[in-house]
């Protein structure tokens, strides 16, 4: 069942659960992927709500996002433990993650992406901008401790307008 929210709706939940793990979802083509992710804004800007969201670009869910301009997420409001294991270090690109956890999607209401079949509160995105971050610009601590493994694999940004915000259960 799903009920329609603002993208707003149980705003301290949703970042509580985000800061510990979520789910960014892409398709192209045949090919839907989804990965863990733990960084995350839900704001205002440009007079619309919009979900940041930062990928590096080595991961295939850029090169999904690149291709679809769009993306969605769900923040689970269940435990998923093994789930966020293997979403969370395994890649798209050499598995299919969804059939490896027994996930299932449901047709996304607005966009082709689908959303992960778990209880939780759900984006759809389209993507309003991109940027791709860089040294010069970043707190030199910041730097040291996020990116001195893998050096010039800075994130890119990407601005998601929510277009549709709803719950399931």
């Amino acid at each position: 069942m799903i009920k329609r929210v603002p993208y707003n709706f149980n705003a301290q939940k949703n970042l509580d659960i985000l800061s510990k793990a979520a789910f960014l979802t892409t398709k192209s083509g045949n090919k839907i992927n989804t990965m863990v992710i733990g960084w995350g804004t839900i704001g205002i800007l440009w007079r619309l709500p919009v979900f940041n969201t930062v990928v590096r670009q080595n991961r295939f869910t850029y090169e999904q996002i690149e291709k679809s301009h769009e993306f969605t997420v769900t923040i689970p409001y269940v435990n998923l433990p093994q789930t966020v294991a293997v979403c969370g270090t395994k890649s798209g690109r050499n598995m299919d993650k969804l059939a490896a956890c027994g996930l299932k999607t449901v047709k996304g209401q607005k966009i082709a992406t689908p959303v992960l079949d778990v209880p939780g509160m759900h984006f759809e995105c389209k993507v309003m901008y991109g940027r791709l971050m860089g040294a010069e610009n970043l707190n030199k601590a910041l730097d040291e401790l996020w990116y001195n493994k893998e050096p010039d694999d800075y994130h890119m940004f990407y601005f998601g307008e929510i277009i549709d915000s709803y719950i399931t259960e």
